[in-house]
């Protein structure tokens, strides 16, 4: 089976689950129109509407299945769907977040929640009708994304992040360090909470010896440098979820801090090890984690565990498998 990925590269995940796939013995490789500073790089064609444009003929006789992100496909306004549909091939849309997050919905369960880079409801909506049209089952990463797009699929299925554990040397941090580092690293401040985050540390500066890095408009893989130096992690305290940087910080080790919304904590497993965190308890929640070095070890083990059993791209792939084998052409 040949596998195609495409538009939009979400938190490197098109390239992750390439590779997991490729090492399946399939092929599949992502094809991304979407440049930004974080330099993914793996399993990816980088190109450009044009380039879609001009392949387009060999991609749809190259490929068997289509698994498109970000409510995007090959051709502007879904005009590829038709054709890929009569041809019988395969399909399923990957929604991530921003790309479907109704205003009004993300607001009746949370109070916090920025949806500033969402486009308008009356846009998201129109843009799923046409889509559905063709595309009949979709993939979320998690049940805060589910509830955006439960009404307009055949069929929605949760797929945790993926993440390649190879990547992600475990540094657990140090009980007898002096001075913890805590680590922030918003591609989108607004989404993130980054005004929060940063007031409270300046609040705990006031009484508490510690350091604090803000990671910004860096690539990848040299921010997950830095990422292995830092004691504490923060991640988002306004969406209601976990992204991938709480995965990333789980994975060498860390302790993280993000906000689970309360309705949704039954959803993920129970040994999920967060730090529920909000802006109105963030403050406590690190002061709890600077006085208590045992315990940011303690939490860095359970999360890099946590992440072996539900990210690591060889469990996820298992399950896109699955996914893929009850598609209907």
């Amino acid at each position: 089976m040949r596998i195609f990925h495409g538009t939009t590269e979400i938190a490197g995940q098109m390239g992750i689950l390439s590779s997991a796939l490729n090492k399946r013995g399939y092929f599949a490789v992502g094809y991304n129109t979407f440049h930004s500073y974080l330099g993914y790089q793996d399993n990816l064609i980088n190109t450009n509407q044009e380039g879609l444009h001009e392949g387009y003929q060999e991609i749809l006789d190259s490929f068997d299945l289509f698994h498109f992100h970000y409510g995007t496909t090959l051709c502007p306004g879904f005009s590829d769907l038709p054709e890929i549909k009569q041809r019988n091939k395969k399909m399923i849309m990957h929604h991530w977040g921003n790309d479907v997050r109704f205003h009004d919905l993300a607001r009746i369960n949370n109070a916090y929640v920025f949806t500033g880079d969402s486009p308008p409801n009356e846009e998201i909506h129109e843009k799923l009708l046409k889509i559905t049209k063709y595309i009949k089952e979709a993939i979320v990463q998690d049940y805060e994304v589910y509830d955006y797009v439960k009404d307009y699929y055949d069929k929605v299925h949760v797929l945790p992040i993926a993440i390649d554990l190879g990547s992600f040397t475990l540094k657990y941090p140090k009980v007898s360090k002096e001075r913890p580092l805590i680590l922030h690293a918003p591609t989108n401040p607004e989404f993130k909470g980054t005004f929060y985050v940063e007031k409270t540390i300046e609040k705990l500066k006031e009484n508490y010896e510690f350091d604090y890095i803000r990671i910004e408009k860096m690539k990848h893989d040299d921010a997950i440098k830095f990422y292995r130096d830092a004691d504490i992690i923060i991640d988002q305290v306004l969406c209601g979820s976990y992204g991938l940087f709480s995965v990333e910080g789980m994975a060498l080790g860390k302790p993280v801090l993000a906000y689970i919304r309360s309705d949704l904590i039954p959803m993920f497993p129970s040994n999920l090890p967060i730090v529920n965190s909000n802006p109105n308890n963030l403050y406590e929640q690190v002061k709890k984690l600077l006085v208590n070095p045992e315990l940011r070890v303690e939490l860095g083990k359970k999360g890099r565990q946590y992440v072996e059993n539900y990210h690591s791209h060889d469990v996820v792939v298992d399950k896109l498998l699955q996914i893929y084998s009850n598609l209907k052409e």
